[in-house]
Parts: C-alpha cells; sequence; structure tokens
C-alpha cells in the first residue's frame, strides 16, 4: 500500500492493531563494534516498496554502526507503524511529514515550506509524544499529475498543472477512488487552479492501473501518480509542476524514540545526516524503481545503495 493510505481508521484496540500487521523477519542482528556497541534497537517500517528500503537501510547503517538490531520491517499502514513506535515495540521508522501534520496532528492546512513543516512536526511530536524526528531526506512523496512522454507533442507539451487549465474540457484523468473525494485530492485541486475536468473524463482506477492506463494514453492522457514511485521513470512519464504549491509536502524522516536517541545523539547524527542528504528524489525514485519494477529485494536495493555511497 503506498503512503497515501493515511486516513485508514485507527484499529479498535492496539492489540488488534499490532497482531493483524505483518512483520520482518524479527531476527536480531549486528552486535560488532562500532559507536553503537552494546546498544540494541528494533527498526520498523510500513509495508510498501519504499518503506521497506528505508528500513531496511535503517537496519544495514545501525548493524554496521555496531548495534543490535531486531528487524521488525513491514508492519502494515500508517497507524500500524505509528502504535508500534508510540507503544515502544519498535525505536525508530521513517515516517513523513504531511502524514504527522495532518493524519496524526489534524492539522488541515499543509505548510508550504517543507523546512518550516518539518520543524513544527519535530517539536510538536517531541514535546507531546518524545518522538524525535531526524534531519528529513530530500525527496518529497507527494501527490502528482503525469502522462506519457510518448503524448507529450499531442498533448502540447504540458510542464504544469495550470496548463491543463487552458482546455480542461479536452483532459482525460485517472485516479484512484480515494484521490476522487479528498479536499487534497482532485476536488481541492481544481478549486484550487479554477478549473473543473468534466466529471465524464474522469476515471477511477485501482493504483497501479493509473500506471498503466495513463502509459497507454487509455482511457487516460494524465493521471494520478505517487511522487517517488519507480514506475513514474520505468513507464517514461512526466511528472507536471505543482506550480500552485496545491499539494502537500511529504518529506520522510527517520523517527527514533527519545530514550534510545538521546543516549546514541552524535552516532545517530553521523549515521543518519549523510543518509538523509544522499536520498534525493532521483535517487529515491531509483531505488524504488528497482523494487517494485525490477524485482529486487529491498535488503538488496539498501545494500547496494550504501555501499556505493561508501555509507557501509
Amino acid at each position: 500500500m503506498n503512503v497515501f493510505t493515511r486516513t485508514t481508521a485507527v484499529a479498535a484496540g492496539l492489540g488488534l492493531l499490532l497482531s493483524a500487521a505483518a512483520c520482518g523477519s524479527g531476527e536480531e542482528g549486528g552486535g560488532g563494534t562500532g559507536p553503537l556497541a552494546g546498544t540494541t534497537v528494533t527498526v520498523g517500517s510500513k509495508d510498501f516498496d519504499e518503506q521497506l528500503v528505508l528500513g531496511q537501510i535503517t537496519k544495514l547503517a545501525l548493524e554496521n554502526a555496531g548495534a543490535s538490531v531486531k528487524d521488525e520491517t513491514n508492519l502494515g499502514g500508517t497507524n500500524a507503524a505509528r502504535a508500534a513506535l508510540t507503544s515502544g515495540q519498535i525505536d525508530v521508522y521513517w515516517e513523513y511529514t504531511g502524514t504527522a501534520w495532518i493524519s496524526f496532528f489534524q492539522q488541515t492546512e499543509p505548510i508550504a515550506d517543507p523546512a518550516e513543516q518539518w520543524t513544527k512536526v519535530a517539536e510538536k511530536d517531541l514535546a507531546d509524544n518524545k518522538l524525535v524526528w531526524m534531519n528529513p531526506a530530500g525527496f518529497n512523496n507527494t501527490y502528482g499529475l503525469a502522462y506519457s512522454q510518448a503524448a507529450a507533442e499531442r498533448l502540447g507539451n504540458p510542464t504544469k498543472i495550470s496548463d491543463l487549465g487552458t482546455n480542461p474540457a479536452a483532459v482525460t484523468l485517472c485516479v484512484e477512488s480515494e484521490f476522487s473525494t479528498r479536499d487534497d485530492g482532485l476536488p481541492g485541486l481544481q478549486k484550487k487552479y479554477g478549473f473543473e475536468i468534466p466529471a465524464a473524463n474522469v476515471t477511477v482506477l485501482d493504483t497501479g492501473i493509473v500506471y498503466t492506463s495513463t502509459d497507454k494514453q487509455d482511457p487516460c492522457d494524465f493521471g494520478e501518480v505517487f511522487t517517488t514511485d519507480g514506475r513514474i521513470k520505468a513507464l517514461n512519464l512526466v511528472v507536471l509542476a505543482d506550480d500552485k504549491s496545491f499539494f502537500p509536502l511529504y518529506n520522510a524522516a527517520p523517527v527514533f524514540r527519545s530514550e534510545y536517541y538521546d543516549a546514541n545523539t552524535a552516532a545517530l547524527k553521523e549515521i543518519f545526516d549523510p543518509i538523509a542528504t544522499a536520498l534525493t528524489q532521483d535517487v529515491m525514485t531509483e531505488l524504488n524503481k528497482q523494487v517494485s519494477v525490477d524485482g529486487a529485494r529491498p535488503e538488496q536495493v539498501a545494500k547496494q545503495w550504501l555501499q556505493e555511497k561508501s555509507l557501509l
């Protein structure tokens, strides 16, 4: 499931939520020499490709620093991962600033500046929940609208969402069911940009079918995408610029329980700040592609990337 399963209802009871979630291996590895030698840490993640890669990057980096690491990646959706962190079942997973701001903290207005949004989220989560948000990565896994490069000339080579407003009656769009009704989806987007695509031109499909339908230009020329999805690169899709900054920002950051972070602050910053800096939009999209399109295992992708960047 993608990161945008953000509004799923919280399961009744923490025990039910956690027991229903699929977990990682549960095995403990590492425990060698390094600045984290003698410490034990449990790593979690959500259950979609990007999160699985981030979880394995975290596991390998902590093991490399000498920590004994328990793998509890692939916990399930947002609510399962968040509950595992706040309850102490895990010590760290990567979360998205927009998810915290909108879903956890119930803020209806996204913050357009990524640094400001991270600061507000970090301050509130530390004060309310004793959770530490480390520096965020440069990638932003938010909504986008895309089209096939093969159709560029026929469509007039649009570059930004505003371009669709020149003739919205001619626009055909494929979306997920949730995007078709959300305030931060199609209704809000059309209000923000001041145009309306005819309802007959909007087709609601499952997530994966949106990508393939957009690639085939049947039944739509444009499709709703998630901006770090590997299928964008694999299918040679062009993402329109959100020139009115409508979509919320979803920058990912490692979020630690303060007990572990406070005891190991210097070592964790030395490990994760370079990782966050290296995870650009293009890099995360490529890593996702290697899993979702090429079929590589998340742990293989994570290890190879860390080694290539001399981070392991």
